[in-house]
């Protein structure tokens, strides 16, 4: 996995997890959710990564 990916794999779940705060604290289901999918996408691009990695050794 390049860094570049880790980074992108990081932020995108930094960011969906603080959307899915914000969303619970303002009662915003529809922000809650869409926080929870975007950890849900940074998740899966790791893993997505990790299968690349495991092929590349």
């Amino acid at each position: 996995m390049s860094a570049e990916d880790k980074i992108k794999a990081a932020a995108e779940k930094a960011i969906g997890k603080a959307k899915e705060v914000v969303g619970d604290v303002t009662h915003n289901d529809e922000l809650a959710a869409e926080g929870r999918a975007e950890q849900v996408k940074g998740s899966a691009r790791d893993a997505v990564e990790d299968v690349k990695d495991a092929f590349r050794k």
